[in-house]
């Protein structure tokens, strides 16, 4: 098919694909519809400070950095999170009798409708806005602009292309976990840079990287902007060259991982397939678990943990942020000791859902649920598969935390805290699993939740984790109240004070869960299967 008539298929068949995904759901349709507000919104407000730089003496190294970090997130963030976005998968398409080139030119086309575009042409035409002065960097804005979208919407896809038949094989989905380390870490990264920024006299530090960034693409071409603004004719068209070289390589590279992915088997299965099963290991650790249902349950969610690749990928990021953060603090001199009570925060998440991580395997769980007891038992025996880490691991976190600050002092009492807000969330990550389970796709790498759902994550998740701060209330107000009478020397009683509690509140939840778990099993079966 030539391109002329593909270009237009491509794109009403983009359009139909948003419409049809707002109709099956109002509540999909309202939250799409919230995502497109707030991206305006957040768009019109960076387009405004954007134009507001406008001849400020640093101007261009801001605009320029924002660039080189959208094109940067242009490029990882489709991998890590697409939003459902399934026309990131171009194996869909390799049956159509379509050519690379004109496939490649469609695809680039379709993809410049959604949010995600409309929001990098804004700060983008902002950018172009902040720099451009005299009729010349005014032509040149003319093509920078639409030239930077197309490097970052190029970019994606190609690095999606290359990647998809590593994400979407079951070995090679089991790297997604780094994705959180990657995230955390780079977050911090950033707060901790703009942290320094401002104890190192402001914008101006920032002009030595962008001295450099201006020179690589798609960064170039709003740096070309600046160049013709300043009467530096040659070196704005060479910029401007730089990107679109750039544009044209990303193009070529994603055009052969579409010839590749139409052209050769999908053999990512093949070496796990001719793998001799291993027996598997009944000593060591699992020697030391309970007898019966108890010990079953707990060795299926820790191989979970460590087999299933989105399960693996949530621990990872859990543990991830849950130690950066308080440890990023500490060490920049602007942290607390309690904040590492937010590593049990993160642990804790992982209660909620336990059965939409089993997918449509609960139905063999659910066979073996009879009774109250049963539900109990096997609640109780999750649990106590995440105490396995999270015990030891927030203990860690706190001394780590305490180590870097040098406050010991508080030490007892942070731990016993951390220890009962740990109780607190998996005494509602229980009882949310019960009222609110939602299925978790496994025929995507990128969703995470099944559409439609959305409403339920969030229900099970945020209402969880304020509930679980609201149980918390009552150890927190006589942390406070030691505090407030200086009664130092009392302070070590939260330890075992908060300790107590945590295990009395998550027995309690279990306890309240396990006759809702028995009661619900047809609609808990039926919500975890969906995706």
């Amino acid at each position: 098919m030539n391109s002329a008539y593909l270009t237009p298929v491509f794109i009403r068949l983009k359009l139909s694909l948003l419409r049809n995904g707002l109709r099956q759901s109002s509540g999909r349709r309202a939250a799409y519809i919230a995502s497109i507000v707030v991206t305006l919104l957040f768009a019109a407000l960076q387009l405004i400070g954007l134009i507001a730089l406008r001849g400020n003496d640093h101007a261009e190294s801001v605009v320029v950095l924002l660039t080189a970090v959208l094109a940067l997130g242009w490029a990882v963030m489709p991998l890590f999170f697409p939003s459902g976005d399934e026309t990131l998968d171009p194996t869909r398409l390799v049956m159509l009798p379509l050519r690379p080139g004109p496939l490649v030119r469609a695809l680039l086309a379709a993809s410049l409708v959604g949010i995600g575009p409309l929001f990098t042409l804004c700060l983008t035409v902002g950018s172009a806005i902040a720099l451009s002065h005299g009729a010349v960097a005014l032509l040149v804005s003319v093509v920078a602009v639409p030239l930077t979208l197309l490097v970052c919407v190029a970019l994606a896809r190609a690095v999606a292309a290359a990647n998809i038949r590593l994400l979407t094989s079951r070995k090679g989905r089991d790297l997604a976990l780094l994705s959180g380390l990657v995230i955390a870490v780079g977050i911090q990264v950033v707060n901790f840079g703009a942290q320094r920024l401002g104890h190192a006299g402001g914008l101006s530090a920032l002009d030595p990287v962008a001295g450099i960034v201006r020179w690589l693409p798609p960064a170039s071409a709003i740096g070309a902007v600046d160049s013709a603004s300043e009467g530096s004719y040659a070196p704005a068209v060479g910029q401007l060259g730089l990107s679109a070289a750039a544009l044209l390589l990303v193009l070529r590279s994603w055009q052969r991982s579409l010839t590749k992915l139409m052209t050769t088997p999908d053999g990512s299965t093949l070496a796990a397939a001719s793998e001799p099963t291993r027996k598997e290991s009944t000593t060591g650790f699992h020697r030391l678990l309970p007898e019966g249902r108890t010990s079953t349950v707990m060795q299926r969610s820790l191989r979970y943990v460590w087999r299933d690749p989105k399960t693996k990928a949530a621990w990872v990021t859990a543990l991830a942020i849950g130690l950066i953060v308080p440890l990023f603090n500490a060490l920049q001199g602007t942290g607390s000791i309690y904040f590492a009570c937010f590593a049990a925060g993160m642990l804790g998440i992982q209660m909620y859902n336990q059965f939409g991580q089993d997918t449509s395997a609960f139905w063999m769980v659910a066979l073996t649920i009879s009774s109250t007891r049963d539900a109990y038992v096997e609640l109780r025996a999750r649990a106590l598969a995440l105490l396995v880490i999270t015990l030891p691991y927030t203990a860690l976190v706190t001394v780590l935390t305490a180590a870097v600050l040098g406050d010991w002092q508080a030490l007892p009492e942070v731990v016993g805290l951390s220890f009962a807000l740990l109780g607190a969330m998996l005494a509602t990550g229980a009882v949310a699993s019960a009222r609110f389970p939602y299925s978790i796709p496994q025929d995507s790498a990128y969703k995470n939740v099944a559409p439609g759902q959305g409403g339920l994550a969030w229900i099970s998740i945020f209402g969880g984790m304020i509930s679980a701060a609201l149980l918390c209330a009552p150890v927190i107000a006589l942390t406070i109240w030691l505090h407030a009478a200086n009664a130092q020397s009392a302070l070590w009683l939260l330890l075992p004070g908060g300790t107590a509690y945590g295990l009395l509140i998550g027995w309690a939840g279990v306890r309240v869960a396990a006759p809702q778990t028995a009661g619900r099993l047809p609609e808990i079966l039926a919500a975890v299967s969906k995706g």
